[in-house]
C-alpha cells in the first residue's frame, strides 16, 4: 500500500524469528563510537556467533580498513544466509509501534514506516515533503553505496521528525491494545525497546488521515502560504538516507525511469518516525576533536577567522579542570557563543578554556563553528576531526597528546524546522537525538530484492 501524497508507503516488516536472542541480535548504530575500536570489539566478542545484526552492517570505526571490500561480501553473504535459514521472517504489511527505554528517558515512542526516496533531496534549497536537517557530506556516501548496492535487506538505524504538537499521528496508537512484536533489553547500557504489530485497517488509515492532516494545515511546515510543506525531517541516519537514495537512482537510471520500476522495494526505505514533541526526544550537541594539531595554532587561527568576520574574541585559559566544568556547567544562552575546548599538549600536559565570540555571525554556535573548521581545513589540508557524542568522551579523547576537543552547546529542538524551512540545513552534526547509548539500535529488517510484494 503507496500514499503518494505524503511519501509513505506500509511496509512487510521482518523481525528474527522467535528463538533468535534479540539481545544479541540488536546493536547500536553503525556511525556510532567511531574512535572507539574496543567498542566494537566487545560487541563482538558479546554476539559470539549467535545470529546478529552486526553481521549484517558495517561499523565505520572500520571504514578505512583495507579489507573493506571483502568485509562488505562478508555482510552481503549473512543476508543471504538470513533469508536462506529463515532467521528473519516477514511479517503482513502494517507499521511497528516502537517504545524505547533508556537510562536518560523513560519513553520515546516512535513508528516503523516506509518512506518514499522520489520526495527526499538534501539540496540546500528543497522543498520536498522529507528533507535534510544538516549538511550531506558526499564524500561520506561512497563506502555506505558500496554496502547498500545489491543487498538484500536493509536494517535501519534511521529516526525521522514530525512536528506534531497536538500528538496525532503516533500517541493515539499507545492507548491502544496491540499485538506484541517483540521485548528485549539492548547491550551495553542501550535500555530496552519494545514493539508492538499495527496491521489493523482501521488503525492503518487513522494514521494516513493524522499524517494527510498535519501536512495540510493551514502554515504547517512550510514558508508561511501553506505550500511547500516539510512534513518529515531527518533526525538521524541522514547519510544512511541519502545513501538509500543515491542507490534508488541508480536502479532507476538503470532501468530506464520511474516508470519501470514504480513497485520496486528500493523505492522506500525503512525508518523510524519520531514526534518532536515527545517529552522522550531530547537533543544534544555533537562535539569535535580535531587530531594532530596543536592547540594554540587552531585557537589563534579560530581568534583571526572570527575577528574578519567583525566580531570580537576573548579567549580564557583555566588552569584546573575542576574549575572548568563549573564554568561550562554555568554558560547561559546569551547572544555570544562559547566555545569550550580541552587539549592535550605533546608532551601530554591538559589544555582547558573557554573561547567567546562577541556579536557572531550566525545564530548557532554550531555553525560558527563548522564553518571555521571548513575554512581552516582547506588552508591546512585534509583536516582529519571526529564527531563525538558525549562531553566525557569528547574531553577524553580532545586530550590525549595533539588533540584539540571543541565542546558544542545544544540547540533548542522546537526552533528545528523553522530554522530548517528558513534557512535550510544545518551543518552536519549539529545536533544528537540524545545520547550515544540512547541511538537507534538494529532489529527490524526489510527486504530490498527477492520474492517480495512492494514495498
Amino acid at each position: 500500500m503507496r500514499f503518494d501524497d505524503i511519501a509513505l508507503a506500509v511496509p512487510r516488516i521482518m523481525l528474527p524469528r522467535p528463538d533468535i536472542d534479540l539481545a544479541k541480535w540488536s546493536v547500536i548504530a553503525c556511525d556510532q563510537h567511531t574512535s572507539d575500536p574496543q567498542y566494537w570489539q566487545q560487541v563482538e566478542e558479546h554476539v559470539g556467533n549467535e545470529p546478529s545484526s552486526l553481521q549484517l552492517i558495517y561499523p565505520e570505526v572500520y571504514l578505512h580498513d583495507e579489507n573493506r571490500g571483502a568485509r562488505i561480501e562478508q555482510i552481503r553473504s549473512a543476508m543471504r544466509s538470513c533469508l536462506d535459514a529463515d532467521v528473519l521472517v516477514e511479517g503482513e504489511p502494517g507499521f511497528l509501534l516502537v517504545d524505547r527505554q533508556t537510562a536518560h528517558a523513560p519513553s520515546r515512542w516512535g513508528l516503523m514506516v516506509a518512506l518514499d526516496l522520489e520526495q527526499y533531496s538534501y539540496a540546500q534549497d528543497a522543498t520536498t515533503l522529507i528533507r535534510t536537517t544538516e549538511g550531506t557530506v558526499l564524500e561520506r556516501l561512497p563506502p555506505r553505496i558500496e554496502v547498500r548496492q545489491d543487498a538484500l535487506v536493509e536494517a535501519p538505524h534511521i529516526l525521522v521528525l514530525i512536528d506534531d504538537p497536538q500528538r496525532t499521528v503516533i500517541e493515539p496508537l499507545t492507548e491502544i491494545p496491540l499485538p506484541t512484536a517483540y521485548d528485549t533489553e539492548l547491550m551495553f547500557g542501550g535500555g530496552r525497546v519494545r514493539g508492538w504489530h499495527v496491521t489493523d485497517a482501521t488503525l492503518i488509515e487513522q494514521i494516513i488521515a493524522a499524517l494527510r492532516a498535519l501536512a495540510s494545515a493551514p502554515g504547517f511546515g512550510s514558508n508561511g502560504s501553506g505550500t511547500d510543506p516539510l512534513l518529515y525531517a531527518m533526525g538521524d541516519g541522514n547519510h544512511s538516507f541519502a545513501t538509500a537514495k543515491e542507490v534508488w537512482e541508480q536502479i532507476k537510471s538503470q532501468a530506464g525511469g520511474l516508470q519501470h520500476v514504480a513497485d520496486h522495494p528500493a523505492r522506500h526505505a525503512l525508518v523510524e518516525l519520531v514526534n518532536l514533541h515527545d517529552d522522550g526526544l531530547t537533543f544534544e550537541p555533537i562535539h569535535r576533536v580535531v587530531f594532530n594539531v596543536d592547540h594554540r595554532a587552531l585557537l589563534a587561527a579560530m581568534e583571526d577567522f572570527y575577528r574578519q568576520q567583525g566580531s570580537q574574541v576573548e579567549i580564557e585559559a583555566v588552569d584546573d579542570r575542576s574549575r572548568w566544568l563549573q564554568m561550562c556547567d554555568s554558560l547561559d544562552e546569551s547572544e555570544d557563543h562559547h566555545l569550550p575546548y580541552v587539549a592535550g599538549g605533546r608532551d601530554g600536559t591538559p589544555y582547558q578554556g573557554i573561547l567567546t565570540v562577541h556579536q557572531p555571525t550566525h545564530s548557532l554556535e554550531a555553525v560558527s563553528l563548522q564553518e571555521f573548521l571548513n575554512g581552516f581545513g582547506n588552508e591546512h589540508g585534509e583536516l582529519q576531526v571526529d564527531y563525538i557524542h558525549g562531553a566525557e568522551t569528547a574531553h577524553k579523547v580532545g586530550s590525549q597528546p595533539g588533540n584539540v576537543g571543541l565542546v558544542s552547546q545544544v540547540i533548542d529542538k522546537h526552533a528545528l524546522f523553522p530554522t530548517i524551512l528558513q534557512d535550510g540545513p544545518l551543518p552536519r552534526k549539529s545536533f544528537s537525538l540524545g545520547e550515544a547509548e540512547e541511538k537507534r539500535y538494529y532489529l527490524e529488517c526489510r527486504r530490498l530484492a527477492g520474492d517480495t510484494e512492494s514495498p
